[in-house]
């Protein structure tokens, strides 16, 4: 049994605003399944598919404290490439972030509702991954976290050091999923996280089962009634089980 990574989920205070510019950002359509969520695929996608992982904006209220331990990083193509995009997304509403970077050839940015994401120099390593090029995860330990996830789901890891780990789809295609070890420790709940499917909508309860046998624990968010189910990770980093559609 195996999971796979479908969707990025973001919460918003404006889903549609947010959705709207994460679909322009990455050149991608936007649909909803209800009210408060708005969904941003490819163009012509049919989900779920290994090609890419999705994004999914839903409207919550804002909670009190946040931590942002979930980004994006942009894949490009050329230096006029990043260049230009960088541009694209100010005029559609990214402001510069510092989050003590320092002189790096990428570019941080925060989109409207203030999620840093970052616009990559070329490499090599992102030139097929779409305009996703890495879902990074801050951790404090990424071999711990790549033990983990690498049976959580499906992927391939690729490597692994004190400092990060790196997996990707195991049919080699989509963006990459890295745990990027950071300092700070996570005492509060995440504003971005990740959303799993089970292979068959009927593998749910045995799916999150083998989650806490991994060292998943399950956890209340305030979901009430619904057909997902949240765990948290062995660093309390939430994540959704999907159900049935």
């Amino acid at each position: 049994m195996a999971l796979r990574l479908v969707q990025v989920n973001f919460k918003a205070r404006d889903d549609s605003a947010l959705g709207r510019f994460w679909a322009e950002a990455l050149g991608w359509g936007v649909s909803s399944e209800g009210p408060g969520v708005t969904n941003v695929e490819p163009v012509g996608f049919v989900w779920p598919d290994p090609s890419a992982v999705c994004v999914d904006v839903v409207t919550v209220p804002d909670p009190e404290t946040v931590r942002y331990r979930v980004h994006l990083d942009l894949a490009t193509t050329s230096a006029a490439h990043q260049a230009e995009l960088v541009a694209r997304l100010k005029e559609l509403g990214a402001t510069p972030a510092d989050v003590g970077q320092g002189d790096v050839p990428w570019t941080v940015l925060a989109d409207p509702e203030g999620n840093v994401f970052c616009v990559l120099e070329p490499r090599e390593i992102y030139r097929d991954t779409g305009p996703i090029a890495v879902v990074i995860v801050d951790c404090a330990d990424p071999r711990a976290m790549a033990r983990f996830w690498g049976e959580a789901i499906d992927w391939t890891l690729h490597e692994v050091t004190d400092d990060h780990a790196l997996l990707r789809s195991a049919e080699g295609v989509g963006p990459y999923l890295e745990f990027l070890r950071t300092p700070d420790r996570k005492n509060v709940w995440n504003r971005v996280h990740l959303d799993l499917l089970p292979y068959s909508a009927d593998d749910q309860a045995a799916e999150v089962a083998r989650l806490e046998a991994l060292g998943a624990t399950l956890t209340d968010i305030g979901q009430g009634d619904v057909s997902w189910k949240v765990l948290a990770d062995p660093e309390g980093n939430e994540f959704c089980v999907l159900g049935r559609a």
